[in-house]
């Protein structure tokens, strides 16, 4: 899962002129996710599945570094921010394409009783409400919808994008976010749009929303691949054919309730990739998810959990995809804990590969961007992440 890391450093912030500013502050955070990883049936380079063994990050969490902070403007009214980098701890380099704060970017105002408005590169509501009640929440991608296709694993962010935050009323939240596609003379062009509302009371939560990003016209007769605000989540081979779509949208759904030591979730959602005639595929490809998780927290420093991921793709293509998942976390202290995760997949049906080529459906589980040319694929990570 790609997330806000818990544990923060707070400093104090100091204006340029040595001025000190009581109201202000600023907190450098982070978190490092590193794993022993073994994958079964994945192609190499020759097209042929074998096994891999070697070191993976952002299981659980996506690496990261960055900093937030707030100034109190007065009469509850504060302006904030945050940067937020991602990297791979196996070599040093960005993630998120290279970017130097990928994950997120953002400035703005918020106040007690109207909300909180921020401008740049965001998550989307989806990922803000709908996510939180999700297995993904709790073991990351190993608990995620095959490719995912649905952004579950919050493998998609929003670039030039405008989100409105509501306070909480009684248990009650929404938000709606809509990026600019910066396109003269054609303001659809690329933009990208998400709502999303929430509501909790006691130990039960439901959290429902909708988004959808334009990819933008080209003079060319087939787009080379995706261009939108929105980056997209095109993680392997299960939806890798339609980077060229004129447009996604996904429709969400999730309920959870906690009792005790129990945490049980529920969740659906349809992610339809839309061409148009620059898109070198004819008909909508559609994916309906519907995935459900328990957790059980043994002990104040073990949870343990299981998950199911059911995935039906139909339309351009037609394939099946069942995900069982287990995990285990333990805390070692507030800020380490060492975890081992696993999930088997197995497909049927067929895919659209990257040529156009229809052809068996290939197993790849989550969203670590593994193909198989095999029906069925395991992955296993023993790891350790530590927050700052």
């Amino acid at each position: 899962m790609k997330r806000i890391a818990l544990s923060t450093l707070s400093l104090a912030l100091l204006g340029a002129t040595g001025v000190a500013h009581a109201q202000s502050s600023v907190t450098l955070y982070g978190l490092i996710d590193e794993s022993i990883q073994f994958a079964h049936n994945t192609v190499d380079a020759t097209g042929a599945n074998k096994n891999q063994v070697g070191l993976v990050a952002g299981n659980l969490q996506g690496s990261r570094w960055g900093l937030k902070g707030t100034e109190d403007l007065g009469g509850g009214l504060k302006a904030i921010f945050q940067l937020e980098n991602g990297f791979d701890p196996n070599n040093g380099r960005l993630g998120q394409g290279g970017r130097m704060f990928g994950r997120q970017a953002y400035v703005g105002l918020t106040g007690d009783q109207w909300g909180t408005v921020t401008l740049g590169r965001q998550y989307d509501p989806l990922v803000d409400l709908v996510q939180p009640l999700t297995a993904d929440n709790y073991f990351g991608s190993t608990f995620t919808t095959p490719g995912d296709v649905d952004n579950n694993d919050n493998s998609s962010r929003t670039n030039n994008a405008v989100k409105y935050t509501s306070p909480v009323w009684g248990g009650f939240q929404f938000e709606g976010m809509y990026a600019f596609g910066g396109v003269a003379g054609a303001t659809g062009a690329g933009q990208t749009w998400s709502g999303a509302a929430t509501y909790a009371t006691g130990p039960f939560s439901i959290a429902a929303g909708y988004f959808r990003a334009e990819n933008p016209h080209t003079t060319v007769p087939t787009r080379a691949g995706w261009g939108s605000t929105s980056d997209g989540t095109f993680d392997n081979q299960i939806n890798g054919a339609y980077a060229a779509a004129k447009s996604i949208g996904i429709a969400s759904v999730a309920i959870q309730y906690v009792a005790g030591p129990f945490t049980a979730n529920a969740r659906y959602s349809n992610a339809q990739y839309k061409p148009d005639a620059q898109s070198g595929f004819g008909s909508t490809e559609k994916y309906n998810v519907a995935g459900a998780y328990l957790g059980y927290q043994a002990t104040p420093a073990l949870l343990v959990g299981v998950g199911y991921t059911y995935t039906k793709a139909s339309g351009d293509a037609s394939a099946t995809y069942h995900q069982v998942s287990l995990g285990g976390d333990y805390n070692l202290s507030k800020r380490t804990d060492i975890y081992l995760v696993g999930a088997y997949q197995h497909a049927s049906g067929d895919q659209r590969a990257a040529n156009g080529a229809l052809v068996s459906a290939g197993a790849a589980v989550g969203s670590y961007g593994y193909n198989s040319a095999s029906s069925s694929q395991e992955v296993v990570s023993l790891g350790i992440r530590h927050k700052f």
